[in-house]
């Protein structure tokens, strides 16, 4: 009896060692798939960070776009709400310039229509045994007055600064692509006025990041081929024009 439980040792540890490699083989085809999985995982990665975006953006449309409800008035989320906006600016853009009538006489005429109402109406309670209108009272919140100047504060300064750096001679791309923008205002502000510039440009806030987040790839590829062309275009310039122009005298030939 004591001889029966050792001719069974070799049996049970053979059977052992079989689960035992079963269990190291599964955990190497497990490590093995989370390599893959990893490699899966990082090949897209690699991807997009090969992908041309458009003003070397990394962020979705959205969030370029400050996010929030103004992103989504502009990339018509809420269709409804981007519709009564659009022709809302519409109708003012009518108003002014089709119909030629003047913000003054259009703010006017609102408040005359809008108290005669109210007055008639306060007025009118009293023969039909009714208790007068309560009119809420309407304060312009401090907080919200300072954010919208402080906005425009911090947009202002950058504004300047960048002015600055540009005038310092430091940045010659920045200067040739603000003169060009400038000199492109100029045309359009000799075409049309003020108004019909402002409304062709919400218009335009409301139909191209549209198009471009519906059509991005394509866009951003042909941004890249666009980009490549006016960088050899700017080096032959570069080469010819600006390398030729003189340059004042070098600080070394000032000291000797």
């Amino acid at each position: 009896m004591s001889d029966h439980p050792s001719d069974h040792d070799p049996a049970v540890e053979s059977v052992m060692e079989k689960i035992a490699d079963k269990f190291h083989d599964h955990d190497s085809s497990s490590s093995s798939d989370s390599d893959d999985d990893k490699g899966k995982k990082s090949s897209p990665d690699s991807v997009k960070a090969k992908i041309y975006r458009l003003f070397g953006r990394e962020k979705p449309v959205h969030k370029v776009l400050g996010g929030g409800k103004p992103a989504d008035i502009f990339l018509w989320r809420d269709k409804k709400i981007s519709a009564g906006v659009l022709g809302f600016a519409t109708a003012v853009w009518v108003l002014f310039e089709l119909l030629e009538y003047h913000l003054l006489t259009l703010v006017c005429h609102i408040l005359m229509l809008a108290l005669g109402v109210l007055f008639l109406w306060s007025n009118a309670s009293t023969f039909i045994n009714k208790a007068p209108p309560q009119f809420p009272e309407v304060i312009l919140p401090e907080d919200i007055v300072l954010g919208v100047a402080s906005a425009f504060r911090i947009e202002i300064n950058r504004a300047l600064a960048i002015l600055r750096e540009i005038a310092s001679g430091r940045e010659l791309k920045k200067f040739l692509a603000v003169i060009a923008v400038l000199w492109i205002f100029s045309i359009l502000g000799s075409c049309c006025n003020f108004l019909t510039l402002f409304y062709i440009t919400f218009v335009l806030l409301h139909t191209l990041p549209l198009l471009y987040e519906k059509y991005e790839d394509q866009v951003d590829s042909f941004a890249e081929k666009a980009e490549a062309e006016i960088k050899k275009q700017y080096a032959v310039f570069n080469a010819k024009v600006l390398t030729k122009i003189p340059r004042g005298p070098l600080k070394d030939k000032k000291l000797l």
